[in-house]
């Protein structure tokens, strides 16, 4: 405390001015003398200690301060006196407590975005491989037509798979940084369905499986209609995945007061519990998964519809195959 050069200054002052007061009264009365000089040094005590008690506040406001900026865990200053002190104190706190609760993001953050760039790098890392493998034969002079044609198909295949992946993380880069804009239309569900259906007819088709759409045409939605197509397109294609030769998908549509659902059931082989709880997150692949399988669209079609007041989940109560429930929000007003 008494390194401050103000305080210095101010003791200095004070005790001059007194040491005058003092001789002054002193000389009129001696007795009068005695009694301003204690009262002056009882003065001098109080003001020196209540001094001294604020430094030590101001002190340990500076060790807080320290064992922030040094990483420590946080403690608690905030108390209830009133003051101009605890004001300082309980601002002071919950300036440090957002600093901490902004660095913990950007420590989540940085891990997800480290996780990000390794599932990718292993996404990407697979078919250049394989289709390396692959150039490297065709270069052989030897090889049989029918090889050739098979490894072109392959490398095909592996080129559309990458340029999917690309698109898809293009897509949800933009959906997270807000970059897209979501049109509010009137929308029918009996033709969105239809169309997120329409590309997907030749692998229903293939596996002999029975589609079955029970959708009311008098049920609308708000959305963006290309948006909302690809989010419903990526599920049920999921389920078509995930079906057996001979099995069937079913497509209902509800309404109520609150919200519109639609409910995308399949008699296939189900999730595993275990799975259940991470099916929606970005490059998780369940034991069920297929090897071609990337785990990208239903993370994609849930950051879809979160962005368009709607939401999917699976029927925790449905046990044979998957049920997914898609709610689409009404707005309150």
């Amino acid at each position: 405390m008494l390194r401050n050069k103000e305080i210095k200054i101010l003791y200095l002052f004070c005790g001059f001015v007194g040491v005058i007061s003092v001789a002054a009264v002193s000389y009129i009365n001696l007795t009068a003398g005695i009694l301003t000089f204690i009262s002056l040094i009882s003065i001098f005590i109080a003001f020196f200690l209540f001094t001294r008690r604020r430094y030590e506040n101001i002190r340990k406001l500076s060790k807080y301060l320290a064992s922030v900026y040094t990483g420590q865990k946080q403690m608690d200053i905030r108390d209830n006196v009133e003051g101009e002190l605890s004001i300082l104190k309980n601002d002071i706190y919950k300036v440090t407590l957002t600093l901490y609760e902004q660095s913990e993001l950007l420590k989540k953050d940085k891990i997800y975005l480290s996780e990000t760039l390794s599932n990718i790098s292993h996404q990407l890392k697979t078919p250049l491989t394989s289709m390396f493998v692959m150039t490297d034969l065709l270069s052989d002079p030897n090889l049989p037509e029918e090889k050739k044609e098979e490894f072109l198909s392959k490398i095909t295949n592996q080129l559309k798979r990458i340029e999917w992946l690309v698109t898809s993380l293009l897509k949800l880069s933009k959906i997270d940084a807000q970059t897209v804009t979501f049109k509010r239309d009137n929308i029918q569900v009996r033709r969105l369905i239809d169309k997120a259906v329409e590309p997907l007819l030749i692998p229903v088709e293939l596996k002999e499986q029975n589609l079955i759409v029970n959708c009311s045409e008098d049920i609308f939605i708000e959305g963006d209609f290309n948006w909302t197509t690809e989010a419903i397109l990526n599920i049920i294609k999921n389920c078509i995945e995930h079906t057996d030769r001979g099995g069937s998908i079913e497509i209902t549509c509800l309404q109520n007061p609150l919200y519109t659902e639609i409910d995308i059931t399949d008699n296939g082989e189900g999730i595993a519990e275990e799975d259940k709880p991470h099916i929606f997150e970005r490059f998780y692949k369940g034991k069920n998964a297929g090897t071609d399988s990337i785990g990208i669209g239903l993370a994609m079609s849930k950051s879809i519809l979160n962005s368009q007041n709607g939401d999917v989940d699976l029927d925790p109560n449905h046990r044979t195959g998957t049920r997914f429930r898609i709610k689409f929000y009404r707005q309150i007003v």
